[in-house]
C-alpha cells in the first residue's frame, strides 16, 4: 500500500514538512479502504511528531483524485459499518488537525477531492483542475463537514451548486469561491506547494499551531459534529432504494465505458 500512498519528509526541508502524494495514477488515484488507512495514519503520527510542522498533500501531474474507489467502497458499504469505517476516520483526522495542512491540486479533484480542501489552510491548483462533488447524483448527501463549511466559506448559492446541483468549478470559479488560495501553473504547482508549506514550516511552530487553532476553534468543533451527523445520513441513503438505483446505473455507465 505505500507504492499508492506516499509518505515523505524531505530532508531538504529537515523533516518539518510531511508530504503525503496519492499515487494510484492508473485509476485516477481513487482511494480505496487501506488507502484512507494509510493517510489516516500518517496524519495522525505526524500532528504528534514535534519535527514535523506542516501536512502536504498531492496527486499526480494531470489528476488530484477521483474520489472513492467505487467498487471497493460498495464492498465496504455493504458491510452497514461506513460511520466505523476509514473514510470516516480520514475525515475525522482532516478535521482534527493541530498542524497545518497545505494541499496541491492538478486536474481532478472529485467527491472527497473537493471537500477535504474545506479542510485545508491553503490550496494551490492548476488552471486545468475540476472541482466536482456527484454526492446527490448518487443519491446521497455531502460529507467531510462540507455542508457546514461550504455555505461558510463560499455562501449558500455557491455551496448548493457545488454540494447539492453537483455543478463543476473550474479552478478560476473554486478560487472565487473562497475554496483555493492560488491559481499556478500546472509545471511550478508542485514547487510552488511545496515551498509556501517549508515557509510555513520555518515559523516558530507554536505559534503556527496556536494561531490555526485561533482561526479554527469553533469550525472545528461544530464539523466534527457535523461529520458524525452527515455519516449517520450518509449511511442511512447508502441503503435506500434511491441510492441501490443510483449506483447500479453508475456501475453499468462504467462497464459500457
Amino acid at each position: 500500500m505505500s507504492e499508492r500512498i506516499l509518505v515523505e519528509r524531505p530532508e531538504a526541508h529537515g523533516g518539518t514538512v510531511q508530504i503525503i502524494r496519492f499515487n494510484r495514477p492508473e485509476k485516477k488515484n481513487a482511494f480505496t479502504q487501506a488507502m484512507y488507512g494509510t493517510m489516516v495514519d500518517a496524519l495522525v503520527s505526524g500532528d504528534e511528531d514535534d519535527s514535523v510542522h506542516v501536512h502536504v498533500m498531492l496527486g499526480t501531474p494531470g489528476c488530484f483524485t477521483a474520489g472513492n474507489d467505487m467498487q471497493d467502497f460498495l464492498n465496504y458499504a455493504i458491510s452497514g459499518r461506513i460511520a466505523e469505517g476509514e473514510v470516516s476516520k480520514f475525515l475525522l483526522a482532516l478535521a482534527s488537525l493541530k498542524k497545518p495542512l497545505i494541499t496541491g491540486v492538478d486536474g481532478l479533484a472529485i467527491g472527497v477531492g473537493t471537500t477535504m480542501h474545506f479542510h485545508a489552510d491553503m490550496t494551490f491548483a492548476s488552471p486545468r483542475s475540476e472541482f466536482r462533488t456527484p454526492f446527490v447524483d448518487l443519491a446521497l448527501v455531502p460529507e467531510a463537514a462540507s455542508s457546514l463549511l461550504g455555505p461558510m466559506v463560499m455562501g449558500n448559492q455557491r455551496a448548493f451548486a457545488m454540494l447539492a446541483a453537483g455543478i463543476g468549478f473550474s479552478a478560476l470559479e473554486a478560487k472565487e469561491a473562497g475554496l483555493i488560495y492560488k491559481i499556478v501553473e500546472e509545471d511550478v504547482l508542485e514547487a510552488e506547494t511545496i515551498a509556501a508549506a517549508a515557509a510555513l514550516a520555518s515559523k516558530p511552530p507554536q505559534a503556527v499551531q496556536i494561531s490555526r487553532d485561533l482561526l479554527r476553534r469553533g469550525m472545528r468543533d461544530a464539523s466534527i459534529e457535523r461529520l458524525r451527523e452527515e455519516s449517520a445520513i450518509f449511511g442511512e441513503r447508502l441503503g435506500s432504494p434511491e441510492a441501490r438505483a443510483a449506483f447500479e446505473a453508475f456501475m453499468a455507465r462504467k462497464k459500457a465505458s
